[in-house]
């Protein structure tokens, strides 16, 4: 899918005029178990009705995929100080829509500005790897968007095309460790050397690691106690909020995982 756009002035079809559709946000957290502390909530899609992303995502079309990732970005900053959300911000953002990243920036900085969020509380997620078919203007924006402050993580690493060779160009501050990788880790071996081996690298080259999809306390468990992977995300602390913020209920029993 090719997108970039020869202008930097944003005159251009692909880059101007309304979405054809609305959606909103859904939001979840993301916890250090170490610290018991919310670090973040990451902005999901979602229709106005709380459709799910893929009815919002099946809409955006390869003309429209500039505005739907400005569109995007701008939403979930909204969202957020409104619900005066008091962590970090994670975004989701498709490096094929950013043609130049201090200009496909603007509209963030001026909604951030406008609200009030600051630059060092935001996370852009980088989605999508597969379609990326440049590297080095992938990691042009990586590191622009640290220079302006914000904080990058390559999402649902260790699977299909975000693998291990992603890190030999690209330098993002925290990996995103895929649900396909943490599922039932507590009693799969092969899961337990892959994600120990993943977390070793990434700490290494001075990256986080954020465990993806947990669903249950003995995954967390083993996560910590065995991969020291202390950034957690996933159904069993909270399912994503329709425009609210949702309650970690199981901030009692994460005590109890550290205790134990």
């Amino acid at each position: 899918m090719t997108t970039h756009c020869a202008r930097t002035d944003h005159h251009c079809q692909r880059c101007e005029g309304p979405l054809p559709f609305d959606f909103s946000m859904a939001f979840q957290p993301i916890v250090n178990v170490a610290t018991q502390r919310i670090i973040a909530h990451e902005a999901l899609v979602r229709g106005v009705n709380g459709e799910s992303a893929y009815q919002i995502l099946s809409q955006v079309s390869d003309t429209l995929l500039y505005r739907f990732d400005q569109a995007c970005r701008v939403k979930a900053i909204e969202l957020a100080a409104q619900l005066e959300i008091p962590s970090a911000l994670s975004i989701n953002f498709l490096p094929n829509a950013v043609y130049e990243p201090e200009a496909c920036i603007q509209a963030t900085l001026a909604i951030s500005k406008q609200v009030g969020w600051p630059a060092e509380r935001l996370v852009f997620e980088i989605t999508e790897t597969e379609s990326v078919t440049d590297r080095s203007h992938l990691r042009s924006i990586i590191d622009a968007y640290r220079q302006m402050g914000f904080t990058t993580a390559l999402d649902d690493f260790g699977t299909g095309y975000a693998n291990l060779d992603l890190l030999t160009e690209l330098r993002p501050d925290k990996l995103k460790i895929d649900r396909d990788l943490v599922m039932n880790c507590h009693r799969d071996t092969r899961r337990q050397i892959l994600l120990k081996s993943v977390a070793d690298i990434a700490s290494q080259l001075d990256i986080e690691t954020v465990a993806e999809g947990i669903e249950c306390r003995e995954e967390a468990r083993w996560l910590h106690e065995e991969a020291g992977i202390v950034q957690h995300q996933g159904f069993y602390y909270a399912r994503p909020a329709f425009e609210a913020l949702p309650v970690v209920a199981d901030f009692s029993d994460t005590a109890d995982i550290l205790s134990d």
